[in-house]
């Protein structure tokens, strides 16, 4: 820095001292209700309830101002600091990068005193380690520093202009503040209103207002004092704007005379406030020197305002830092450790836009020439690129490879799609465009993943027909890219139209490649099969059982041969070989010889549908173990839905409700909406058989508002209805619900377990022959799968409906068959006992009633506790009115706090616990505080010997 720079910073350094002092007192007017309720964000935090507030508004309205006001008030606080800036939202956690830099010991890395995968996860993310890692696994690693750190003292962490963040940082950041609701931690977050939306859903957010006329007056007093006409023409011009007020007040650096009124801008049509503050800005730009312009405009061009980089740089246009000296006596820059910061973000949009276009180019290649960081460097070329430029497309293809491995899909994204659009090479911007799309998508960017894949299949189409020796792997290449791309349109579908529109995409996609490209064939036809399930369309899945026959044997055949029978299975009925391939993919799952997770998923669910209830409980939750232990967030929630309809089946409703509850909290906030509907009608099941009616019709009620058309949710939660009828002793309604649920391929799906209620309903109406035909099919489901489970099911059914002399065999031999979960057993002795005192053997009954009781009430089924009552009241076993017994003290506890207590119960340390849940040591600490009164306990030791 020139000695001349360095006398007027310091001087310039005074006089920001008076004015921000004057500006906090007299930017702070008219909000007096925002200033409260950070106020009591402040004192929250100390308490140790961590709260999140968002402050959204305009450009000017204020939002810095009040984010200064609370660091300012932060005594006691370590406070971190981020600010988003527009030309670094496609560097890969770049945010976060900042908000976490000034916690690097000496050796550069603050991560070593984290779990390992959460200290990858952040490594990977800062670019110091190339290992994969999960996108959202940064967030978990965010969570656990962030908590950490607050152990030590109250946090503050200010993100301003947080739409401007990196998407990988935005997401990293959101799903940490989620989640430090019980640790000593305040957020602030900025955001403008415009184009780049930022969604903050469930966090707390305000949006300041203009200020009226009298607070509007009130500021313009404390700036300056104006002629009355002048003064009138701030304030009418301005429009209640805070910033616009004190800079149309200023109009001209301090230390020169006030402009004539007539510099003020002309009346016009009214703008946005955003629009007239650049083009006063513009107008203080165009007062400075010419050099002092092109300083400023390097300074802008790069995202990072390093000195040292504009020092490097500035030699190609000429100027030093000697340059920047007018700009920071206006007070339009300021320089401190060695970083040059404009004073406000439409500063620096106004030195950068108003130049010409020639100039801009020149910036980014003057800047390209002397940063070594490869990502910075692309960026810088590509916007210096005035046309295509494969070289210039080559290096961010790098970027995008390196984002992708740092966890960082959505700037992988951004840097294939300017790739795509610097391709002069016609098949590469085709390539280009279809890595974008499903990057694009696994960033959760749904609309510009449709966009881009439909952009990347008209690229396909659009390339000239291939010759030469290689034509025919050049063919095969791009079939594989418009599959691709078809693929990524039928994912989007499915969120965003229905499985069936998401089912007709993958089927278009798979068709043409089925022997030219096996392994994404099966693939997409996975997609396809799973999505036309969820439809419960037969002749979807009888497409997809015909294009799965029709691929070649591969690696894959194990998955190709289980999903053809599963499709068949579904849309036309069972054959002698279906349930045998299913359950061979269920095995070879189990065994290990299976490793993607939609296969094992795949192999796990088709477990249930053979009856083979603990192998496929084994299987998933493995699977959903192992995702947990990669870190693999995103995919918890689809494979958390088949892992909690195991544990349903299987009478292990405690653990179905912990799988749902977490399952449907990450969805939630990873944006999977359609999957929370799924998972809210197993949650609507569960209340069924917990007794909670009204909770059942509230959750089944917003399952059937879904538009979408998953069948197989709706027919879920339609079950879950009949079972609260059956309950109440309403089989007319149960039998009518069952036999809408029923319809359809729907029917040898997971409601093949909800035919025992249907015989039981309408046995109970008097249709016994739709009995009967029921008994069919359920016999038939026995006998195909030689499931001890379904051969058990089938005999209490026989037996409900034979009402004869062989009944009771019949419910002998369904006792005695093992496989069955305690739920369903529990079922049997209820109609076994409710039989023996139809028939006169009170003892016997009263055994078979008060076992079915006893285990009603241990795994709270409490929907069935009354039926069992009224039969013992009827055999005068139990006075009516006489409590039940006092139910087991882990059902006092809600999901989150069993699934802490288990694991502490296990030996693990509240880190570990937190590292495996995704939440911070210290939420891990609440649960259990909460959790040691359920439980009758005093400390962690005693955890071992409770039944949980």
């Amino acid at each position: 820095m020139g000695p001349g720079l360095e006398r007027s910073g310091e001087r310039g350094y005074r006089r920001r001292v008076q004015i921000a002092s004057a500006g906090t007192v007299a930017s702070i007017v008219g909000r007096s209700g925002e200033q409260s309720r950070l106020r009591r964000l402040l004192a929250d935090a100390k308490e140790g309830h961590g709260r999140a507030l968002v402050l959204r508004g305009e450009a000017g309205i204020g939002k810095t101002t009040l984010v200064d006001h609370a660091a300012a008030m932060a005594g006691g606080f370590r406070v971190l600091r981020a600010a988003g800036v527009e030309s670094e939202a496609e560097i890969p956690f770049a945010g976060l990068q900042v908000l976490l830099a000034p916690l690097a010991d000496g050796s550069g890395d603050a991560f070593g005193g984290l779990p390992d995968s959460h200290a990858r996860a952040l490594r990977a993310a800062f670019g110091t380690v190339t290992a994969p890692t999960d996108p959202l696994m940064a967030g978990a690693a965010t969570l656990m520093l962030l908590s950490e750190l607050a152990e030590r003292a109250p946090l503050l962490v200010l993100l301003d202009d947080a739409h401007w963040f990196d998407r990988s940082s935005a997401a990293a950041l959101l799903f940490a503040v989620r989640r430090l609701s019980s640790d000593p931690v305040a957020t602030i977050l900025t955001a403008r209103d415009g184009d780049r939306p930022f969604p903050a859903d469930g966090i707390e957010s305000v949006t300041l207002s203009r200020l009226d006329g009298a607070s509007a007056a009130q500021l313009l007093a404390a700036r300056r004092t104006l002629p009355h006409d002048v003064a009138a023409r701030v304030l009418r011009e301005s429009g209640g704007n805070p910033l616009a007020i004190v800079e149309l007040a200023v109009g001209q650096p301090a230390d020169v005379p006030p402009a004539p009124a007539g510099v003020l801008p002309a009346p016009v049509a009214p703008l946005p406030a955003a629009g007239r503050l650049e083009e006063h800005f513009r107008g203080r730009l165009r007062a400075l020197p010419e050099p002092t312009r092109w300083a400023l405009l390097l300074a802008a061009a790069d995202h990072r305002s390093e000195l040292a980089a504009f020092t490097a740089a500035g030699g190609a246009f000429g100027v030093g830092v000697a340059d920047l000296e007018p700009a920071e006596v206006r007070e339009l820059v300021r320089v401190s450790s060695g970083r040059l910061e404009f004073r406000h973000p439409l500063i620096r949009a106004a030195a950068y836009q108003d130049v010409p276009i020639g100039r801009r180019l020149a910036a980014h290649r003057a800047l390209a020439a002397v940063i070594d960081d490869g990502d910075r460097r692309a960026w810088h070329l590509a916007a210096a690129a005035a046309g295509a430029d494969e070289a210039v497309a080559a290096a961010l293809d790098d970027a995008a490879e390196r984002a992708s491995t740092r966890g960082a899909p959505a700037a992988a994204s951004q840097a294939l799609e300017r790739a795509a659009t610097l391709s002069g090479d016609r098949p590469a911007r085709a390539r280009r465009l279809v890595g974008a799309a499903r990057t694009a998508y696994d960033a959760g960017e749904l609309d510009r993943a449709e966009s881009l894949a439909a952009a990347a299949a008209a690229a396909v189409v659009s390339l000239d027909e291939p010759t030469g020796g290689r034509a025919r792997a050049v063919v095969a290449e791009r079939a594989g890219q418009a599959a691709e791309a078809g693929w990524v349109r039928a994912q989007v579908a499915y969120e965003r139209d229905s499985p069936t529109r998401a089912a007709e995409l993958a089927i278009e996609a798979a068709a043409p490649i089925l022997t030219i490209d096996p392994a994404r064939a099966t693939a997409v036809l996975t997609e396809a099969s799973w999505c036309a399930r969820d439809a419960a369309d037969p002749a979807l899945l009888a497409r997809c059982a015909v294009l799965l026959a029709r691929v070649p044997p591969g690696p894959a055949v194990e998955v190709r041969d289980a999903l053809a029978a599963f499709t068949t299975l579904l849309s036309s009925g069972s054959t002698p070989t279906t349930a045998r391939t299913m359950r061979t993919l269920l095995h070879a799952t189990r065994d290990g010889r299976i490793t993607g997770a939609v296969e094992r998923l795949t192999g796990g669910f088709v477990g249930l549908l053979v009856g083979d209830d603990e192998t496929a409980l084994a299987t998933l939750s493995a699977l959903a173990a192992a995702l947990r232990d990669q870190g693999a967030i995103g995919w918890l929630p689809y494979a958390n839905e088949p892992l909690a309809l195991a544990y349903l089946v299987s009478g292990r409703f405690r653990e179905a409700e912990v799988t749902v509850a977490e399952a449907t909290t990450l969805a939630g906030e990873l944006g999977q909406h359609l999957q929370v509907t799924v998972l809210r009608s197993i949650a609507a099941w569960l209340a069924a058989v917990r007794g909670d009616a009204a909770g059942c019709g509230r959750l089944a009620a917003q399952v059937r508002a879904d538009t979408r058309g998953h069948r197989v949710a709706e027919a879920l939660a339609t079950w879950a209805l009949a079972v609260t009828d059956l309950a109440r002793a309403e089989p007319a309604a149960a039998l009518d619900r069952l036999e809408e649920a029923g319809r359809g391929p729907v029917r040898r799906d997971v409601l093949v377990r909800a035919r025992p209620d249907h015989i039981d309903a309408a046995v109970r109406v008097g249709e016994r022959e739709r009995a009967r035909e029921l008994l069919a099919e359920l016999g038939s489901w026995a006998a195909r799968t030689a499931s001890p489970v379904a051969s058990a099911l089938e005999l209490r059914c026989a037996a409900i409906l034979d009402d004869g002399p062989s009944a009771r065999d019949r419910f002998e031999e369904s006792l005695r068959l093992d496989g069955c979960g305690p739920y369903d057993r529990a079922r049997t002795r209820l109609a076994y006992g409710e039989w023996l005192r139809r028939h006169r053997s009170p003892t016997a009954a009263r055994t078979q009633l008060a076992e079915a009781l006893a285990m009603f009430d241990r795994i709270a089924a409490h929907a069935w506790t009354p039926r069992a009552e009224a039969e013992l009241d009827a055999l005068g076993v139990r006075p009516t009115g006489q409590p039940p017994p006092e139910p087991r003290r882990a059902v006092r506890l809600t999901p989150q706090e069993l699934q802490v207590v288990r694991l502490a119960a296990q030996g693990q340390t509240n880190r570990e616990i937190a590292a495996q849940l995704f939440l911070s040591p210290r939420t891990v600490g609440h649960h259990l505080y909460k959790a040691y009164p359920k439980l009758g306990v005093a400390r962690r030791a005693e955890l071992g010997r409770l039944d949980l």
